[in-house]
């Protein structure tokens, strides 16, 4: 147990499986089903050098592959910290801007310790990251609530950044944030928890940012591309996600994504 900037860092032993089993309930979905689905965010904070960690990467990874909760349309992020690069292996995906958020998520849950892995759904629910039953629990309460409508309009890849607007309604009341995360990326482990083991991700964050609630209006936008480039990724697509945040309560009201190609 360490502490970083008075926050208690608290590392979660979770149960380790090969394989996910989604509780009975969330196995009738179909392609139609997430094609039209509500979008609700999934956030995975997670690190290379957390022995815990895989389980739950491949969680996020099957739950992004299959979407198996009917009416839903999850959109994921692999968020990266920064807390366990010192203990052996550092995490080459690892930003301080995702601890810093999940020390904020911290805060808005009233929790004492921050973790891996851990993760929160559509800012309004938070579990360790294993957990299937907690995973498609928070889904379908999130799937459940209102959304607003937003659109990614003109989103394409140019000079190594995603070029873009984005569409609401008119007068709402919300902060747009954007990520760019790399489709998929995979490590071969050499040191720390999970030496000799290859890793594998999907949509890791390289970059995110706050445009504010003005941005809404379908006006171009730009975020840089931060280091997409690790290993063969160079010419991998790139994921440009959007989401809405409720201003007081930090839930996510709405999200959409959009697939680009990095080198494009």
């Amino acid at each position: 147990m360490k502490r970083s900037g008075g926050v208690r860092l608290a590392w979660i032993c979770a149960v380790a499986c090969s394989a996910v089993v989604w509780p009975a309930a969330a196995q009738n979905a179909t392609a139609t089903d997430s094609a039209l689905g509500k979008p609700v965010l999934v956030e995975l904070f997670t690190s290379e050098g957390c022995s815990d960690c895989p389980p739950a990467d491949r969680m996020l990874e099957e739950l992004d592959k299959t979407q198996p909760i009917a009416g839903v349309h999850a959109i994921v992020l692999s968020e990266h910290v920064t807390y366990w690069d010192h203990l052996g292996w550092r995490d080459p995906f690892s930003l301080e801007e995702m601890t810093e958020r999940q020390k904020e998520y911290g805060d808005r849950f009233g929790l004492q310790d921050i973790y891996t892995p851990q993760m929160v759904v559509d800012g309004a629910a938070q579990f360790v990251g294993s957990d299937p039953r907690a995973l498609a629990a928070a889904m379908k309460s999130a799937g459940a609530r209102p959304k607003e409508e937003i659109a990614i309009e003109n989103a394409r890849w140019a000079n190594g950044q995603a070029e873009f607007s984005v569409r609401a309604r008119e007068g709402l009341h919300a902060r747009l944030v954007a990520a760019l995360a790399a489709d998929a990326t995979h490590s071969e482990v050499a040191r720390g928890e999970n030496a000799g083991r290859t890793l594998h991700h999907v949509a890791v964050v390289r970059v995110m940012k706050e445009f504010g609630g003005d941005a809404l209006d379908g006006r171009a936008l730009k975020l840089g591309g931060g280091d997409l480039v690790h290993q063969d990724e160079a010419s991998g697509p790139v994921r440009l996600v959007v989401f809405l945040v409720e201003p007081g309560t930090g839930h996510v009201v709405g999200a959409a994504t959009a697939r680009l190609k990095s080198g494009e």
